[in-house]
């Protein structure tokens, strides 16, 4: 039976895998926390590009002290051998006495399979989280799931909408709609990811770094791309760009998890974020509607303009995760009825 202690250090392992979200790809970012008579003697995180894991981490922080511990690992330790050995050998033979795992792994190569090999080896291994932490570690590992699941990456689509609902002006090149906060949500958000596109009309028309521009972030900027009906005939393709057939975007979406991408952030523009909705391909929706009146002729993704509701925005069915003010700008987080 997993206690309120036991769930105090769980849904500390899932907070600690969270700081390398966006890093880790194609691995899922777990963190692992070691306990040993109600003391943290070790923890871990998953490492950039996917190694080492979050176990072999803590175990190397908690060193002698992992014997007879209690472990705490927000995603069920891996079982296979692959680029390094499997986290439940690790844990065998480190002697540790208990792992509490905070959700299954749907990785084939895992699937129940290392919860068994830990119990089998005489380990205590306990998996029942409450509903609200469960539902922390799968939002956290989502992307991941995702990627099993489906064979593509989580997608997140945002938008900064103006105050009359459009989300730029053709041949305007790019507009200011959103203040400071917003900005350094979106550079925030980039940093979570995987992944980053837009479509080529963005590219070509605002020609966008898609970089994350906040201090001491400047490493964590995502792989980017761009959406393109020509695939990778796509004229001066930025340094650094890849390009994605837009002509079928679930094939296009396929590729990015046969990369190893686990999340992707698209940020425009009107035509793929329209297309991505209407393929039921978004997964989550941050809408930032500032103050800035951009007037006839704006363009938007929303069949409905102006935008004056969800429901009118085609959007009927959709979540309300979260609405808050960012400075002078609101920001709605939407989750599809298909999630």
């Amino acid at each position: 039976m997993i206690s309120a202690l036991d769930e105090r250090f769980m849904a500390a392992s899932i907070r600690l895998g969270r700081r390398h979200l966006g890093q880790t790809a194609p691995n899922p970012a777990v963190g692992c926390i070691i306990v040993r008579d109600g003391i943290v003697v070790g923890s871990g995180i998953t490492g950039w590009g996917g190694r080492p894991h979050g176990e072999t981490e803590a175990l190397k922080d908690a060193g002698d002290k992992a014997r007879g511990a209690t472990v705490y690992v927000s995603l069920e330790p891996c079982n296979h051998y692959g680029k390094t050995g499997p986290c439940t050998v690790a844990l065998i033979d480190a002697g540790v006495a208990r792992v509490v795992i905070g959700l299954g792994d749907s990785d084939e190569r895992v699937n129940g399979a290392g919860a068994q090999r830990l119990r089998d080896a005489g380990i205590a291994v306990d998996f029942e989280p409450s509903p609200r932490l469960a539902k922390e570690t799968a939002d956290a590992h989502r992307g991941h799931l995702m990627r099993m699941r489906d064979g593509r990456p989580f997608v997140t689509l945002k938008l900064a909408l103006s105050a009359d609902g459009g989300i730029g002006i053709p041949d305007k090149g790019q507009v200011p709609i959103t203040g400071m906060l917003a900005n350094r949500l979106s550079h925030g958000l980039r940093a979570r990811h995987d992944a980053i596109a837009v479509g080529s009309r963005t590219v070509l028309a605002d020609k966008p770094q898609l970089t994350v521009r906040l201090p001491g972030l400047g490493g964590w900027s995502p792989s980017r791309f761009v959406f393109t009906r020509n695939g990778n005939a796509f004229p001066d393709l930025p340094e650094g760009w890849q390009a994605l057939e837009s002509g079928n975007l679930a094939a296009a979406l396929k590729d990015l998890g046969g990369m190893g991408m686990t999340s992707l952030l698209v940020e425009g523009g009107a035509t793929i974020a329209k297309a991505l909705l209407e393929a039921h391909l978004v997964d989550e929706l941050y809408l930032l509607r500032g103050q800035a009146v951009l007037g006839e002729g704006a363009v938007t993704p929303f069949p409905a303009h102006p935008f004056d509701s969800l429901e009118g925005a085609g959007l009927k069915g959709w979540c309300t995760l979260e609405k808050r003010t960012l400075g002078l700008d609101t920001l709605w987080r939407l989750q599809p009825p298909h999630i």
